[in-house]
């Protein structure tokens, strides 16, 4: 299993070793890189595709502390500097979102380009304190039965849900350690970067699903980002990645080989050829 001491704890990793652009492909809460082999085999061999597992999730190990978008993210950059990776382009779901944020924010010297997949707020996660306290028994209890059919009644796409893979993915939620189920949860709460958008100028992608609950946040973050371009896939949920596969990697190809195309973009464009 390829694992690397970052920080202090074993995080796993895949890397497809290939000399082509580097991309990270990082999950989301309770989630693991099972989220990306089905896009990165969709994507062009040329590209140098990484996968890896956050502390406390997935087949990484299991530290006491450090869960937070901030250390999540420091961790993605000590990861690439083991690798020899200078500049990378970043895909983060979810809580990856947040952490792609953060690395926007912080690290804004080290990304080509930042892919935001229904990424947790800028503000934070909101969720009625009944809905978490449900999650958080059903959780402590392992109810894997309960979970996945919760999984199956909320996809937008039910029909291309796969029962093994649904299975697999409650198996790896309720895998994770307690530290990151609790504490992810609670920087997520509080994590607030919206008065610092406008700073972050990494062309950026945000792709939202028009079933997330998350797509009022994602629309309303996408505007305030400077540098960015937006897709909204109809009748997809949060697991976009599972859900929408051969869509999302062909959006995602576009934006690797076209990058930001919007309105301002064109009157440059415009501007430029005059």
């Amino acid at each position: 299993m390829p694992t690397r001491s970052v920080n202090g704890v074993e995080l796993w990793h895949e890397d497809t070793g290939n000399e082509g652009e580097p991309i990270l492909f990082h999950h989301g809460y309770t989630g693991s890189h099972d989220s990306w082999p089905a896009i990165i085999e969709r994507l062009p061999s040329s590209y140098r595709c990484l996968m890896m597992d956050c502390r406390g999730a997935g087949d990484s190990s299991h530290p006491v502390d450090g869960y937070t978008i901030e250390q999540y993210a420091a961790d993605v950059i000590a990861l690439v500097d083991q690798l020899g990776i200078d500049r990378f382009t970043y895909v983060g779901h979810s809580m990856g979102g947040g952490i792609g944020m953060w690395l926007g924010l912080h690290h804004a010297d080290r990304l080509d380009r930042l892919v935001l997949v229904a990424p947790v707020g800028s503000g934070g996660i909101k969720m009625p304190r009944k809905l978490r306290e449900s999650a958080r028994q059903l959780w402590y209890a392992r109810d894997a039965e309960e979970l996945t059919r919760q999984r199956v009644v909320t996809a937008a796409r039910p029909e291309t849900l796969d029962d093994v893979q649904t299975k697999a993915r409650v198996e790896r939620a309720l895998s994770v350690s307690e530290g990151h189920f609790e504490e992810s949860w609670a920087s997520m709460a509080a994590f607030n970067v919206t008065d610092r958008l406008a700073e972050l100028t990494t062309p950026t992608l945000m792709v939202a699903g028009a079933a997330d609950a998350l797509l009022r946040a994602n629309l309303e973050d996408y505007l305030r980002l400077p540098n960015a371009t937006l897709h909204v896939l109809s009748r997809v949920g949060h697991l976009i990645p599972a859900e929408a596969p051969d869509d999302f990697a062909e959006l995602l190809a576009d934006f690797l080989t076209h990058g930001v195309v919007n309105a301002a973009t064109l009157q440059q464009r415009l501007a430029a050829s005059s």
